[in-house]
This record gives C-alpha cells, structure tokens and sequence, in this order.
C-alpha cells in the first residue's frame, strides 16, 4: 500500500477520515484555500510522483464550488505526476439531467462527466449513480457501487413483520426490486406525475400495503415532496409502520419540514452526504449508516487490480 495516496477535498471530510482509518492510511496532506476574489488554490504537501491516488469529493451541495474544487485537485494531480487518478464521488450532482426532456436544455451530467476526464482522472468510483446509464457518460472506467449491501443488512436486523418493499415511483422498481429479493419480501409500486421540480403529485398503489410494514427505499431524497406524499397515500391504505431508505440524504428546501410532519416513522440514509446535526434534529427520526468500508474496500481493490463487482456477489466487509 505504500504507493496509494488518499486525499479528500472538503465536501465530506468526515466520509474521508473513516475511509481512511479502514484502509489504516492516513490522508494525504493537502492545502485547500481560497484567494481573496474566491478563486481556489489545491497545494498537495507531499510526493504523489508514480503513486495510485484518490481523491474523494462528492459533489454535494453547494454543488458548483464542490465540482470545480474536484477539478482543480485532479488537475494538480495531474501535474504532479500521479500514475493513476481515481475521482471518488460518492454522490454524482447534476445526475438528474441525465436527458432532454425538453428543448432547449443541456445534459449537464454528460457534461460533468467530461469535465471530470477532461481534469485528469483515469478512472471514477461513484456510489448509487442516479441512472445506471451516467457510467456511459464517462470515456473513463466507472465503478458504481450500491448502498444497497450496507442499507439490507441494517433493514433485515429490524425484522419488519409482514414486510412489502415500496418503489416510491415507477422508475425506481429495478432498485426495489433488489431489495425485495434480498430481504424476501413483496414489491408495491406507487405512481406519481411530477408537477414541477419540487411538487410531485401521487396517484396509485399497485400491490397490497394494508396491515403490512413498509420500507420505501429511492437513491436520494431531495425535496421530500416524492417519499412523503407516497408515504401518506400508503398510510391511508392500511400500512402499518413505515421506514424510509435511501442513500443520498440531499435534504434541500421544504425536505426537513417535509419528512418531520410525514407520518414516516424512521429514515435510513448513508453518509455520502454529510447530514448537519442540526437538520437531523429538525426531522427527529434519521438514523444514518456509514459506507466507508465498502469504500474503503473498492479502493483497496481497484489499487490490487481486483474485482469489484464481487462486492455485490457476497456480504459487505463489516463497519468494525
């Protein structure tokens, strides 16, 4: 290990720091900080020549100074001689304009997805990808891995009787569906038409919720308008308790409000997005899990040129 170099930027320290006490490998020493005008300076304090580095920056809100603050360290990289560039983004912003649903628009996820080659990685781990199809975005290797591991192993310690998995719209069922499976349980799906970027309008339940305990689970939570309206249409059908899971908490605008005032009972989100204490206390029933490990281990494995994708095919390495 002695030629891999993990650095973070300072979206998700936090994220970084556990990733690097599983890899028992201190971070990198890096100076990040702004000129008076706001432009950015990335200085590394130490001999990355010939060495496999990371860079971990999910590029969470604020998302362009997030996004620019990985280019920029990519770039120094770069420059500095690194054999290899891997981008760790455990949360991929602007994965949501993945299309032209309308004229006149750009796919800004393609156009990140360049900008990120473009600095200089050579490769891209990302965690629970908006869309599968953003990996053929990149001219680069792309490893997406799933929550979904960490977040199962947590649900079926719960032991929800009765248990139905619920997509909370129709574009989700693939990833519900994984759960079901994994925890043996039945699928709903609910249908809804979006009104507007933050407004969702809810129309039916496909499958049986009454008397059931229900685990809804998406990649992210953004607004809250989509989980929370799907959470009160499947209370009024009869659901028991409900438990929301989702890997990204991105918690923005009327969310925290949103989520305290739903008649969901707990939220499971992961740590790809740091979560203010202070928003967690607002809401009052969030419970986040860290995916450090199995970052920390898909980087061990990429550096010893080993299989990824075999996360996925057994149990995830354990947080301790």
């Amino acid at each position: 290990m002695d030629d891999l170099k993990l650095f973070c930027g300072r979206a998700n320290p936090d994220l970084a720091r556990r990733v690097s006490e599983y890899l028992n490998l201190p971070l990198g020493a890096v100076d990040i900080r702004p000129f008076p005008d706001g432009e950015l300076l990335v200085r590394l304090n130490e001999d990355i020549r010939g060495r496999d580095v990371f860079i971990l920056q999910p590029t969470c809100s604020p998302v362009n100074e997030n996004l620019m603050e990985l280019l920029i360290f990519l770039d120094c990289a770069r420059r500095a001689s690194a054999a290899r560039i891997t981008a760790v983004i455990p949360y991929f912003g602007y994965a949501r304009q993945d299309r032209k649903d309308a004229g006149r628009v750009p796919i800004t996820a393609k156009l990140a997805a360049n900008l990120i080659s473009a600095a200089g990685a050579d490769r891209t781990l990302a965690m629970d990808l908006h869309a599968a199809q953003i990996q053929g975005f990149f001219d680069i290797p792309v490893d997406n891995l799933l929550a979904e591991p960490v977040l199962s192993r947590y649900f079926g310690e719960l032991k929800l009787p009765n248990l139905t998995i619920v997509s909370p719209d129709v574009g989700n069922v693939k990833r519900a569906t994984v759960y079901a499976r994994r925890l043996g349980a039945e699928l709903a799906i609910v249908t809804k038409r979006r009104v507007s970027g933050s407004e969702t309008e809810i129309g039916h339940v496909i499958g049986e919720v009454e008397g059931r305990s229900i685990l809804m689970v998406d990649d992210m939570i953004s607004t809250a308008g989509t989980v929370c309206n799907a959470a009160r249409l499947v209370k009024d059908r009869g659901a028991e308790r409900i438990v929301v899971g989702s890997t990204h908490p991105v918690l923005c605008g009327p969310a925290a409000e949103r989520l305290a005032k739903s008649p969901i009972d707990e939220i499971v989100v992961t740590d790809t997005i740091p979560l203010s204490a202070e928003k967690a206390r607002r809401i009052g029933k969030v419970r986040v899990l860290s995916v450090a490990h199995l970052i920390g281990e898909a980087i061990r494995r990429i550096h010893n040129n080993e299989s990824v994708s075999n996360l996925f095919l057994q149990d995830v390495p354990s947080a301790s």
